[in-house]
């Protein structure tokens, strides 16, 4: 199973607290230029936060426990993926902005994630 105590803790804990935080970090990192590495590393600290969160609000499993590390880490990846698709989808919107804004005389936007040439 996806979510590990109730689907509807897994939809605001996951999908929107750490949806939102995750998407203005990928916002943030297209503002500043950072590359995907940063990106990363910022994810994979909110994720152990939100784990957190799960574990002390809502029973949930973290990754200290030794017995269950295994399950600890299945929910931790699953989390991870959500966040990075958040994120993933901020920072691309954020950055084709900006393709088009700062370098209007090169290039245009095609829709709200992508830009191209101007031909």
């Amino acid at each position: 199973m996806i979510w590990e105590v109730s689907l509807i803790e897994f939809i605001f804990i996951t999908g929107i607290v750490g949806g939102g935080a995750a998407w203005m970090t990928g916002r943030a990192t297209a503002l500043t230029w950072s590359p995907w590495t940063t990106l990363v590393i910022y994810i994979l600290l909110l994720t152990l936060a939100l784990r957190f969160i799960h574990f002390s609000l809502f029973s949930g499993t973290f990754l200290l426990p030794f017995s269950t590390f295994a399950t600890g880490f299945y929910y931790y990846a699953v989390d991870f993926i959500v966040l990075t698709a958040f994120a993933a989808f901020g920072r691309r919107k954020t950055r084709a902005a900006q393709m088009a804004t700062q370098y209007g005389f090169l290039y245009e936007r095609t829709g709200p994630l992508g830009w191209r040439q101007h031909s």
